[in-house]
């Protein structure tokens, strides 16, 4: 894990942006892992890879129903794991079956259970600014394992670059 791109958006919109530039840069399908507190904006950043990918469903937090999927350029299959609580119901999902599939797996609290993520993917931490709860800015930390997933972070720092005038590292 020695590449990392960092960005700092200003509000939920903008969050929501660079999932959106995310969403239209994966060209193959990918397993995207998303790390972070309660409300940092996890689920914003798949409502915007969702409408990157040409979703038009409304995208909805999964955490009831631990899965979603949706229609779009590639399927997108949106997990949440945070109620989940042991490693027998997360092999009731039959979770490979979509981890290998032909779409986008997005994992809300993937790390939960890092033992079961493929070593080719895309990690992603979302945190408060300087860890201000209240702040409506996010730090958004990717790292890529792979080469595809390195290849896909190469595209998006420059889109990044361009829509964005906040921090990039």
């Amino acid at each position: 894990m020695n590449k990392k791109v960092i960005v700092t958006t200003c509000n939920e919109n903008e969050t929501r942006r660079v999932g959106e530039i995310l969403g239209q840069m994966i060209q193959v399908p990918l397993v995207v892992v998303l790390d972070g507190k309660l409300g940092t904006g996890k689920t914003v950043m798949v409502k915007g890879a969702a409408r990157g990918l040409g979703v038009t469903e409304v995208v909805r937090s999964p955490t009831f129903t631990i899965m979603m999927v949706y229609r779009g350029r590639l399927p997108l299959f949106h997990f949440d794991f945070y109620r989940l609580d042991d490693r027998m119901e997360l092999d009731a999902l039959d979770l490979e079956e979509y981890l290998e599939g032909q779409g986008v797996a997005f994992i809300e609290w993937g790390t939960r259970f890092a033992e079961c993520l493929p070593p080719e993917r895309m990690d992603i931490r979302l945190a408060y600014s300087e860890g201000d709860m209240s702040s409506t800015e996010r730090v958004i930390t990717f790292y890529p394992h792979g080469r595809a997933a390195t290849a896909l972070l190469d595209r998006m720092s420059e889109k990044l670059e361009y829509n964005f005038e906040g921090e990039i590292r």
